[in-house]
C-alpha cells in the first residue's frame, strides 16, 4: 500500500479532498499535523508521497504559506532533503504550492537556495475563485504522465499570481520543460483575463522540479474529483471521473 502524508498545519481547509483523492485511487492517505512531524511522533520516512493541501496556513499573516515553509525550511530541511533523495514524491496545491517556492523545494530541491519564483497579488486585486482551463504541457512530471492535453481545476486564491526572479529563472524553467501546466482557453488558445485568473507570468500554473518528483500548482484538482464536481455535469452529462483523478493515480502508479 502506498502511504501518502497530507501535512497540515492552523489554517488547512483541503487537507480532506486531498486525502479522498488519494484514497480513491488505492493510497492510503493519513491527514498529520506539522507538530507531530516536528516532534518525532511521525517520521516523513514512513511515506511515499508528501502532499501540502491548500488553504490559508497560519491565516497567511506574514505572507502566503511563509510561516510553514520556513517550519520546513528550518526543521526539517535534513528529513525533506532525505525524502526526495531517496526518489519518493512532493505534492503542493495553492497554499501548498506557495509553501514549497518559499521554502526552496521548487522550482529546484534546494533548501539553502534563495527564493527563485514567488507567487504574489493576482493583478485582479482581488480572490479570485472560479473554474480554469489549463494545458497539460510535455515535461517530466510524474504526475502528469497519463493525463488530458486540457484539465479544468478550480482556483481559489488571492496571491496565485507565479512570477520568477528574473529572465534567466524564466529561460530556465522552459529549458527544463519544468512549465507543467499553463493557463488557457477551451480551446487551447493564448489566455487574458479571466481564463488566466491572476496575471502569471507566461501563463504559469504549475511547476515541476528538474527530476519531475516534485510538483506545485495553484488550481485545485483536489476539487475535481467525482464527475459532479464539475460546474456543469448536469448541462453537458457525467464523465467517467472528474480531471484531477488522473493527478492522484500518475502520483501512486509510480510506485508500482
Amino acid at each position: 500500500m502506498i502511504k501518502v502524508i497530507v501535512l497540515r498545519a492552523a489554517g488547512s481547509n483541503c487537507d480532506v479532498e486531498t486525502k479522498y483523492a488519494f484514497d480513491k485511487v488505492g493510497a492510503h492517505a493519513d491527514l498529520i499535523h506539522i507538530n507531530r512531524l516536528l516532534s518525532g511522533d511521525v517520521k516523513l520516512a514512513d511515506y511515499q508521497i508528501l502532499a501540502i493541501p491548500g488553504g490559508f496556513t497560519y491565516g497567511d499573516d506574514v505572507s502566503a504559506g511563509k510561516i510553514l515553509a520556513n517550519q520546513i525550511k528550518f526543521q526539517l530541511a535534513e528529513a525533506l532533503q532525505a525524502f526526495h533523495n531517496s526518489g519518493k514524491l512532493v505534492l503542493g496545491i495553492c497554499n501548498g504550492f506557495q509553501v514549497l517556492v518559499k521554502a526552496g523545494l521548487l522550482p529546484q530541491v534546494d533548501l539553502a537556495r534563495d527564493q527563485d519564483v514567488t507567487l504574489t497579488f493576482n493583478d485582479s486585486g482581488k480572490f479570485e475563485d472560479r473554474w480554469v482551463f489549463l494545458k497539460v504541457n510535455e515535461s517530466p512530471c510524474v504526475f502528469t504522465k497519463e493525463c488530458k492535453k486540457i484539465v479544468y481545476f478550480p482556483v481559489a486564491h488571492a496571491e496565485g499570481k507565479f512570477v520568477p526572479r528574473n529572465l534567466q529563472v524564466l529561460q530556465q524553467l522552459k529549458d527544463n520543460n519544468q512549465m507543467v501546466f499553463q493557463y488557457t482557453t477551451e480551446n487551447g488558445h493564448a489566455p487574458v483575463y479571466p481564463h488566466n485568473p491572476n496575471g502569471s507570468v507566461e501563463n504559469i500554473a504549475g511547476i515541476c522540479d528538474p527530476s519531475g518528483r516534485v510538483l506545485g500548482l495553484m488550481p485545485h484538482p483536489e476539487r475535481h474529483i467525482d464527475p459532479t464536481n464539475h460546474p456543469q455535469w448536469t448541462r453537458l452529462g457525467l464523465a467517467d471521473e472528474g480531471d484531477g483523478v488522473s493527478i492522484f493515480r500518475n502520483a501512486v502508479h509510480f510506485f508500482k
